[in-house]
Order: structure tokens, then sequence, then C-alpha cells
């Protein structure tokens, strides 16, 4: 194990074997740092925080010579709020900030510019990419990719293998370069299994994608979008919508 003298630690925290704490690393009280997780330099953890086995925390990205979102530029730390778990063989990148009692599942990884609210699940080997905003109390399921330039608002569902777009030129162009744009999930969305949202688009307040939709344009609120192209189906139901659920906080 390795930890450098400028880290700080708290009281009680716990280390696996093989750990690297590299130079002005913050750690709180109460942690738990699993085997071979290597922890970067000035990265933040707050109190209570789990750290799963073969994680890497503050990883600074590498720029492919062919990249058209990721910057060459000064990024601040990695911050974790208090009573974060990450999961087994995570990446999670430098300039990222995840709030209080966000979970996030093995095989991650989440990247720069990134905030995640809290009370978020990024669930198994989901993949967000940078410039993206999460909300609290998001549900993001197994193997989802948010592509780099989406938001995503609180209470939004994202089942499994749903895909965000934000290259409406797909690779092709300089002019494509002024367009990139992830969608936009308003408040409380919802998005089925193996759907695919293209770039730019929103969905409204409520709105639910039904699975293996691919939606091309912007959805309103409280409808219930399905097919391929995503057509409206119906409204959703009022036992369904957001405010009507027990766990749904203002």
């Amino acid at each position: 194990m390795y930890i450098s003298e400028t880290a700080k630690v708290g009281k009680n925290v716990k280390f696996g074997h093989n750990v690297v704490i590299e130079d002005n690393v913050v750690i709180g009280d109460e942690v738990v740092i699993g085997h071979n997780v290597v922890v970067k330099e000035g990265t933040v953890i707050g109190r209570g925080c789990v750290i799963a086995d073969n994680t890497v925390l503050g990883k600074k990205p590498f720029k492919a010579s062919a990249s058209a979102t990721t910057e060459e530029k000064t990024l601040p730390p990695l911050v974790l709020g208090e009573y974060v778990t990450i999961g087994a063989n995570c990446v999670i990148y430098r300039g990222a900030v995840l709030k209080d009692f966000v979970f996030v599942g093995d095989l991650a990884s989440i990247r720069e510019d990134v905030e995640i609210g809290e009370y978020t699940i990024i669930g198994r080997g989901v993949t967000v990419e940078n410039k993206t905003r999460i909300g609290k109390y998001v549900k993001i399921e197994t193997e989802a990719y948010i592509t780099a330039i989406s938001t995503v608002e609180d209470y939004c569902f994202v089942a499994p293998e749903v895909t965000f777009t934000n290259d409406n030129f797909l690779g092709r162009t300089e002019e494509r370069k002024k367009y990139f744009k992830g969608p936009t999930l308003r408040k409380g969305a919802r998005i089925g299994a193996n759907a695919t949202i293209l770039p730019g688009i929103e969905i409204g307040e409520d709105a639910l994608i039904a699975a293996g939709a691919v939606v091309t344009k912007n959805v309103p609120p409280k409808k219930i979008f399905a097919g391929v192209p995503a057509k409206e189906f119906r409204d959703v139901p009022e036992e369904q919508l957001l405010k009507n659920q027990k766990y749904y906080k203002e």
C-alpha cells in the first residue's frame, strides 16, 4: 500500500491490499477502500464512502487525435460527497462531482465534467460521457449509455441498454461540431429498455418512452411514445404521474 505524505486521511478509514493514494487526496472519516484501488491526485472522498476493489478514482482523460468532445484542459479534482458507494472495477474521472448517497454499480464509467445529484443510482456497466448533468433520485440501469452533453433531470428512470446519441452527422463534416447535443430528459421522464434517443431530443416531464422505441422528435409532457420511429400512443395514466408516487419529494 502507498499513501502520499500530503494525503489527508480521516478517522477509522479501512484500506484493502495494494491501495495507492496519491498527493493531496482528502479522505473523510469511516471510509472503506477495497483492494487494488487507485485514488488519483487531489481527489476528495466524503465521510462514509465505500469504494470496492480495482476501482480508479480521479483519472485524467486522454484525448484521441480524432476526438470531437474531449477537451485538453485543467480539471478540478474528483469530488465524492458523503456516503457514496462505488462498485468494483469502476473508473470515475477527474472533474466529476458525485453528491451524497450516490450509488455506482460495478464496471461503470463516469467521465469528466459530470455532475450527479443526491440518491441517484448509476447501474452496472453504465457509461456516462463528459459534460453531462444528472439530477437527484435518478435511476439509470444496467449498461445504459448516456452520451456527452446530455441532461437528465430529477426522478428520471432509464432502463437497461438505453442509448443516447449526440451527433446527427455520424462523424462526417466539420459542420457537425456546431450541433453536438445529447438528449434532455425533463423531470420524471421514463425510458424503456433498448430505446434510442436521437441527438438534441427533449423528453417532457413525466413522459414515457416504450421499450425499443427510436425517438426522432421531441416528446410532450405526460405522453407515451412507442415504435420506430416513435409516435404518440396515449397519455400517461394519472396514477403513474410523479406527483402521485409516495417516494416523491418536491
